[in-house]
């Protein structure tokens, strides 16, 4: 009787050993992942060389209709950052711009667009396509580790397995946002954004845990990318009026809308109409 007992401890051992070894196998005690896409590698494929610098100055149509897109990876699938969830942070920063004046709409693009063909021949294309007057194209760099910790030597044994946190899971992530004029193909101005993540998980949650903190790493590194976008969109604002770095033209209709630009447009006319307003009541009166 003991022998059989014996037995079939040794058995729940070798199963337990087993199963655990899987899980090593799929996670690992130590494991490295990442998932990118590059814009240099999307507008200038197959190794070509960028144009010479040239000095043409980009002319702005405002307002704008602006196209907003991921760059694609080499890979189909990038994991943690699936197309549904693209179009979601997409949209949280169409939401954040919406409502700046001088823009008059913005397209979102699906991935499936810009696989089709690589270049600027392709955003060529998709402008057309869109109507676009500008693009910004957001690339991605995110990497992943997994290691286990002192504590999953608990992790032979089926309690330590599900409940104990043995392993930890650290995610960085970098995406940067590049708006060029479709016309001139001229880089306009570009904002990073960062986010670097860590957190423990049991054996058998890593992989789900792991997704899970990459999804939430894409979405913190986009807020960050979109406050800082909105601060670069301003300072490029100043630089079109100080350094001229870019010429303004209105569309037939545009007046340039509220805002500041707005009262100082209307300044000259105000004074004149005081200076008259005064002119009148002095010669009143004087008489």
């Amino acid at each position: 009787m003991n022998n059989i007992k014996l037995f079939i401890s040794l058995v729940l051992v070798f199963m337990l050993s087993a199963c655990t070894g899987l899980w090593h196998g799929m996670g690992g005690d130590r494991s490295r992942s990442g998932v990118s896409s590059s814009l240099v590698d999307y507008l200038y494929p197959r190794g070509e060389e960028p144009p010479p610098y040239d000095e043409t100055v980009p002319q702005l149509n405002l307002p704008l209709r602006v196209g907003l897109a991921f760059v694609p990876s080499n890979s189909r699938y990038t994991e943690g950052l699936s197309e549904a969830h693209k179009l979601i942070l997409l949209n949280r920063v169409k939401d954040a711009f919406r409502e700046r004046e001088f823009i008059k709409s913005i397209s979102i693009i699906p991935d499936t667009y810009l696989r089709s063909s690589r270049g600027f021949q392709s955003i060529d294309q998709i402008a057309r396509l869109y109507g676009l007057d500008s693009i910004a194209l957001v690339s991605y760099d995110q990497v992943s580790h997994s290691e286990d910790t002192k504590a999953s030597i608990l992790y032979w044994t089926i309690v330590g397995a599900y409940f104990i946190k043995g392993s930890t899971n650290d995610v960085q992530t970098f995406v940067d946002t590049s708006v060029f004029d479709v016309n001139s193909h001229k880089l306009l101005f570009r904002a990073p954004g960062i986010n670097e993540s860590r957190g423990s998980s049991t054996l058998i949650n890593t992989i789900e845990e792991t997704r899970k903190r990459r999804a939430e790493s894409f979405d913190r590194a986009m807020a960050d990318m979109t406050q800082n976008l909105d601060t670069e969109l301003n300072v490029f604002i100043e630089r079109v009026k100080t350094e001229q770095v870019a010429t303004v033209v209105h569309r037939p209709g545009y007046s340039g809308g509220g805002g500041s630009v707005g009262w100082l447009s209307l300044l000259p006319l105000m004074l004149l109409s005081w200076r008259r307003t005064y002119t009148t009541s002095r010669q009143g009166v004087s008489r």
